[in-house]
């Protein structure tokens, strides 16, 4: 599993639209073509770098070179005032990641940190109770996101096949 870490990286997944919602993140995913991430890459290794060509330009699957399943999280300090439980929440969300990379599809994902744990039930910044619902949530946001991965990817194959005419024979 790859991370994003720059900027573009997180703004294009997060454009690709939310997938699944908990009470407190949200999940965005951005599919990646393996054809078109792999022509992104050639060309950006022959496009001239500097200030004035950013790969963005090319498109969104050029900020990604290796097809595959990239992570992202964001934890903002509105959400999230001490650094101590960013980073707690943020090794979670890499962790429970890590943990459905081989059922999540090919694509950009930002786990995002959507409204704030409450301080009067969570008064310790890296509590057990902390850390095991911010578990809990994420295994029902990523369970969410892989079901209907999977939903979608496998569609097109239940779709029966129409009825084939059998030869006439002549009595």
């Amino acid at each position: 599993m790859h991370r994003l870490k720059t900027r573009p990286q997180f703004q294009a997944a997060m454009a690709g639209g939310t997938v699944s919602r908990t009470a407190h993140f949200a999940l965005h995913r951005l599919a990646l073509d393996a054809n078109s991430t792999a022509m992104a890459s050639q060309a950006a290794a022959v496009a001239p770098t500097g200030p004035g060509s950013l790969p963005h330009k090319q498109g969104p699957q050029a900020l990604f070179a290796v097809p595959s399943v990239w992570l992202g999280a964001m934890v903002p300090k509105r959400w999230a005032r001490r650094a101590v439980t960013r980073n707690a929440i943020k090794r979670q969300i890499y962790t429970v990641g890590a943990t459905f990379e081989a059922r999540l599809p090919q694509a950009a994902h930002v786990v995002r940190l959507r409204s704030a744990f409450d301080r009067k039930q969570f008064v310790s910044a890296t509590s057990d109770q902390l850390k095991q619902a911010v578990r809990a949530e994420l295994l029902q946001l990523f369970g969410y996101a892989t079901r209907h991965a999977g939903a979608a990817v496998a569609a097109p194959a239940s779709v029966p096949a129409p009825p084939v005419a059998e030869p006439v024979t002549a009595p």
